[in-house]
């Protein structure tokens, strides 16, 4: 997840044909779900905000868990949900496995 404030709002202008400027609050997780970005436009620019889980992945909708980029409405509970390490409306955590590979 290397992408910065540019390269973010590229990404939601062009595969998701949404525009970055209108004030919504766009969620980026990475692949081993352990690295989320949250960008927002405010009047005087852009706000990118991040979040790196040590014991836990992050757990997406199911609508979202197949692995392709997707856009999905949340509510700012869902939102602060899954921010915080749970499912949005299940509210079970998921621990990283340990073992070594």
């Amino acid at each position: 997840m290397r992408k910065a404030f540019d390269s973010l709002a590229d990404l939601v202008r062009i595969d998701l044909a949404m525009d970055p400027f209108q004030g919504d609050v766009f969620v980026f997780v990475g692949k081993d779900r352990t690295r989320a970005k949250v960008l927002v436009w405010e009047t005087t620019g852009f706000w990118l905000c991040a979040k790196r889980l040590e014991t836990a992945r992050f757990r997406l909708p199911v609508a979202a868990e197949d692995g392709a980029q997707t856009a999905l409405p949340l509510s700012i509970e869902d939102v602060m949900s899954l921010l915080e390490d749970v499912v949005p409306r299940l509210l079970h955590r998921m621990p990283v496995s340990t073992d070594s590979r």
